[in-house]
């Protein structure tokens, strides 16, 4: 087996922040709440993830409020109280930049749940094959949408096509 190879599994989960108030609303962008109907589609993928099995060990989010907020709404549902760490580089990071942040997670961790903003949420998660359904994974990738990444290698080596993707 390859240096890059893993003997364990590695699970990649995008999720596009949920839908949160207009940008016309007070405040920065950045400030931004979520919707109480952002609020019920958050907690709605929490449970989606715990009724899958997929519990992540670490969360990595963005500092965005509308980020933020989402995982509040997620975690509950979840079985595991996972390292969450909050990164000001995901709030304006491309699908490069996160590619690389998440080649930066612990070589421990399993199951990395990514919090973020779209396009390159959705571009994150059409960067796999996609397995199943219609379309492809970044088709229509709407606030609180969930995709998972079964990953062929190790964190560090992460890349476009390193893996398959689904929609949860």
């Amino acid at each position: 087996m390859s240096s890059q190879n893993s003997q364990s599994s590695r699970c990649l989960v995008v999720m596009r922040h949920a839908h949160a108030e207009p940008a016309s609303a007070p405040g920065t962008d950045e400030q931004r709440p979520v919707t109480p109907q952002g609020r019920d589609a958050a907690a709605a993928a929490g449970a989606r993830l715990s009724a899958a099995g997929l519990s992540p060990d670490y969360v990595l989010c963005s500092t965005a409020r509308r980020a933020r907020e989402t995982w509040t709404m997620v975690q509950p549902a979840l079985s595991t109280e996972p390292v969450v760490e909050l990164d000001r580089r995901l709030y304006g990071a491309g699908l490069d930049e996160t590619l690389a942040l998440v080649s930066e997670t612990p070589a421990t961790v399993s199951t990395l749940l990514v919090i973020g903003h779209n396009p390159t949420m959705a571009h994150l998660a059409g960067a796999f094959p996609h397995v199943g359904g219609n379309g492809g994974v970044d088709s229509d990738f709407a606030p609180a949408s969930l995709a998972v990444i079964d990953l062929d290698v190790t964190w560090l080596y992460t890349a476009p096509g390193a893996g398959t993707a689904r929609r949860l």
